[in-house]
C-alpha cells in the first residue's frame, strides 16, 4: 500500500509540474521594409513595451553598397523613426513623431539627419520615471567623442519632450544609446558609451539621476578601459540593489554584475565567443531567467540567443533563431517578453547583401527550464 501510494504522490506531482519544454522559433516577421532604403540599428534607439503594445525605434536611410562599412548612403539624409505594433508584434505602423528629430547640423553615426528639430536644452527636472506611459531614448551625434542628449515622452511616445542635455561625466565625450533602469519617481539610472582616454570609442558607464533629468552624475566605469572597446550595454535589475550588463566586445559579449546599484562592478563571464562582435540584448523573463539576444556575423549569418539560469553565472547552449543573412550587416536586436510568455526580437537584416535592410522581427518561446 504504501509503495502504491508513494507512486500515485509521484505521477500526480510529474502531473501537476509543466514539463520542461526547450526553446522553439514561432515566427519571423518584417517590421518596416522598403525598397532602397536602410532600415538599422534597434538597439542605438529603444524599445518600449506595455502589454501586447510594442514600441521600437530605428534609423531609415538609403542603401548604397559599401564594401568597407554599412551599406547605408553616409551622402543622404536618414531619419529617426518608431514602428508600433499594438497586437503582440504580428502588425506594425511606422511612425516620424516631430519631437524625435535631431538637432540641426547633426549628423547622426557620419549620416546626415533628414529633418531637424530643437538644440538641445537643460532639463528643468521634475520628470516622473514611473508614470505608466513614460519613455526616454538617448542619442548620441558620433560614435566615438561627440555631445549626447536625450528625448522623454509621457504618452507612450506618441509625442516626445526635449531634446534635453547630457553632460560628458568627465569624459572626452559620450555616445548614448538608450539603456536604463526606473529606480523610483525621480530616480533614473543609464548606462552609455564614453570615448576612452584616446577619444575613441569607448567604455562603458553608469550615470544616475535623482532629480528626474535635472543634474547627472557619474556612478562609475563598468569594467576597466578595454585595449579594444567594450561599447553598447544592455542591463538588468535581478534584485534590490543587484545589476547585470551585457557589453558588446569587438567578436564577443561580456556580463558584468554589480551588488550595489552601480557603485562597482565585477566581471562574470563572456555569454558568448567569435559572433563577430554584435551588441546584446538582455531581457529578464517573467519565470526570472535571463535571456540575451544578438546577430551572428560569421557564416551562417543570422540572429541567436541564449538563456541563462542564474543571473548570468552560466548560460545555455546557443539558440538559432534565424541564419538565412545574406551578410554581415545585420543584428543590433531588441527584445520583450508577451503577456504570453513569448519573446519578440526587432533587428536589422538582410537576406542578400546586396539589397535594403529592413527591420525584421522573430517571435519565439524561450521553453521551460
Amino acid at each position: 500500500m504504501r509503495t502504491t501510494n508513494l507512486l500515485l504522490s509521484a505521477c500526480l506531482l510529474a502531473t501537476a509540474m509543466p514539463a520542461q519544454q526547450a526553446p522553439r522559433v514561432v515566427e519571423h516577421l518584417k517590421v518596416h521594409h522598403e525598397e532602397g532604403r536602410y532600415g538599422g540599428w534597434p538597439a542605438n534607439h529603444g524599445v518600449w513595451s506595455w502589454g501586447s503594445e510594442i514600441l521600437v525605434g530605428f534609423e531609415l536611410g538609403y542603401f548604397k553598397d559599401n564594401p568597407t562599412g554599412h551599406d547605408i548612403d553616409y551622402n543622404r539624409p536618414a531619419e529617426h523613426v518608431l514602428a508600433r505594433s499594438l497586437d503582440a508584434g504580428k502588425t506594425w505602423k511606422l511612425e516620424r513623431p516631430e519631437g524625435l528629430r535631431p538637432p540641426p547640423g547633426s549628423r547622426i553615426a557620419n549620416v546626415p539627419a533628414a529633418l531637424t528639430g530643437k538644440a538641445p536644452v537643460d532639463c528643468p527636472g521634475g520628470i516622473d520615471f514611473t508614470h505608466p506611459d513614460f519613455v526616454i531614448t538617448f542619442r548620441m551625434t558620433s560614435i566615438h567623442d561627440g555631445e549626447s542628449r536625450y528625448h522623454y515622452s509621457m504618452d507612450r511616445g506618441r509625442s516626445w519632450l526635449g531634446p534635453c542635455k547630457l553632460p560628458n561625466f568627465g569624459q572626452p565625450g559620450t555616445a548614448a544609446r538608450t539603456d536604463y533602469l526606473v529606480n523610483g519617481k525621480h530616480d533614473l539610472t543609464a548606462f552609455l558609451t564614453a570615448a576612452k582616454s584616446n577619444g575613441r570609442e569607448g567604455r562603458v558607464i553608469c550615470v544616475r539621476t535623482r532629480d528626474g533629468g535635472k543634474s547627472w552624475n557619474m556612478v562609475s566605469f563598468v569594467g576597466p578601459e578595454p585595449e579594444d572597446f567594450a561599447i553598447m550595454p544592455s542591463s538588468v535589475r535581478v534584485g534590490p540593489s543587484d545589476i547585470v550588463t551585457a557589453i558588446r566586445r569587438r567578436r564577443w559579449i561580456d556580463i558584468y554584475r554589480s551588488i550595489n546599484n552601480g557603485e562597482s562592478w565585477q566581471f562574470v563571464n563572456q555569454a558568448t565567443m567569435d559572433i563577430g562582435g554584435n551588441p546584446p540584448s538582455l531581457v529578464r523573463l517573467g519565470d526570472g531567467r535571463l535571456a540575451v539576444t544578438y546577430g551572428f556575423r560569421l557564416q551562417p549569418y543570422g540572429i541567436r540567443a541564449r538563456i541563462s539560469s542564474d543571473n548570468g553565472l552560466t548560460w545555455g547552449q546557443e539558440i538559432i533563431l534565424r541564419q538565412d543573412g545574406g551578410g554581415t550587416d545585420l543584428g543590433y536586436t531588441r527584445t520583450v517578453q508577451r503577456p504570453d510568455g513569448l519573446l519578440v526580437t526587432v533587428y536589422y537584416y538582410n537576406e542578400d547583401a546586396s539589397k535594403e535592410r529592413f527591420i525584421g522581427a522573430t517571435i519565439w518561446d524561450p521553453g521551460r527550464p
